[in-house]
């Protein structure tokens, strides 16, 4: 009777621990799974962000060249338009109005660029300038040229950007230009930011890449917006 109950015990205790090993075994996949799949994330990212890194240049490139002698500029902030400043090579004399510190720091290196930086209050994740005194200096300047960096691109509901503070500043510099000219990636298109700036026809300019669809292309064109694809 001992040992009949002993071995009942042991086979008990065998079939917990299969379980638990099962069970362990169970938690390892999942874990491992689970570690896969952020890695192809972030391997998926990768290859997204370096191909619209290669976008972006292409998009700066034409944009420099659109800048003349002896220009008059208006840069806004973000991504896009910081890798425009840094494919621009002036002829001659460039003045440079931008909310950005990053790009007055990349710019203020090359001498016959005149940097002016406008005050007011810093956004920490853009290193950009915001706020009422920001928009007062546009009200006593014009430039020949705005080149502005957007989050959204809709055809209805127009130009936009995910923050309401920085979309009241782009509406500012828009009016202190002679130009607009937009600068987005594809993946731009369709898309509806927090803050709108302005509807599609206080635009002049739109620089994108090869991924805007045909219709989208066509749409734009139609409103008598210049489009130049790279």
């Amino acid at each position: 009777m001992h040992i009949h109950m002993k071995s009942i015990w042991t086979m008990e205790l065998v079939k917990q621990l299969l379980q638990k090993i099962k069970w362990d075994l169970w938690m390892l996949l999942f874990i491992q799974i689970r570690e896969f799949i952020v890695k192809l994330k972030n391997i998926t990212k990768l290859i997204e962000n370096g191909k619209r890194k290669e976008e972006k240049k292409r998009i700066a490139t034409a944009a420099a060249k659109l800048i003349e002698e002896n220009d008059s500029i208006i840069i806004a902030s973000g991504s896009t338009v910081h890798t425009f400043a840094e494919h621009i090579t002036p002829i001659n004399h460039l003045t440079v109005v931008t909310a950005s510190l990053k790009t007055s720091l990349l710019l203020n290196t090359i001498n016959n660029i005149e940097v002016i930086q406008l005050g007011g209050i810093v956004r920490k994740n853009s290193f950009s300038v915001i706020g009422d005194y920001t928009s007062l200096f546009f009200e006593q300047i014009t430039c020949s040229k705005l080149f502005l960096g957007v989050d959204g691109i809709d055809l209805e509901y127009g130009i936009t950007n995910s923050n309401i503070e920085e979309a009241v500043l782009n509406k500012k510099m828009i009016e202190a230009s002679l130009r607009t000219i937009i600068l987005a990636d594809s993946s731009k298109f369709g898309r509806r930011g927090f803050g709108k700036i302005c509807s599609l026809d206080c635009i002049d300019v739109i620089i994108t890449d090869s991924g805007i669809s045909q219709s989208m292309a066509q749409a734009i064109e139609e409103m008598g917006i210049e489009l130049i694809i790279v």
